[in-house]
C-alpha cells in the first residue's frame, strides 16, 4: 500500500507528522529528477588509502550538524 500525505490512515515508521510526509515525499521527488544527472563510472574508482587524503577542511557548524546525527541504522 502506497501512503501519500492525503491518505496516510496510520503513521509510517520514522515519519512523526503529515508535514513530514510531505517533505519526504519532496525529497523522493528531487532524487527522482536528479538521476539523469548521476553518472555511475564503468570501471569504479580504487580506494585512496587515509595517508594520501589532506587539505580537507571542514567548517566548525558542519562538523557539529554531522555530529549531532544519530548513526545509520539507529
Amino acid at each position: 500500500m502506497r501512503h501519500t500525505a492525503e491518505h496516510a490512515t496510520e503513521p509510517l515508521e520514522g515519519v512523526e507528522s503529515i508535514e513530514s510526509l510531505e517533505n519526504l515525499e519532496s525529497l523522493r521527488g528531487d532524487c527522482a529528477r536528479m538521476v539523469p544527472h548521476w553518472v555511475v563510472p564503468v570501471v569504479p574508482a580504487a580506494p585512496v588509502p587515509p595517508s594520501l587524503i589532506h587539505g580537507v577542511t571542514v567548517p566548525a557548524a558542519s562538523a557539529r550538524v554531522i555530529d549531532g546525527m544519530s548513526e545509520y541504522g539507529d
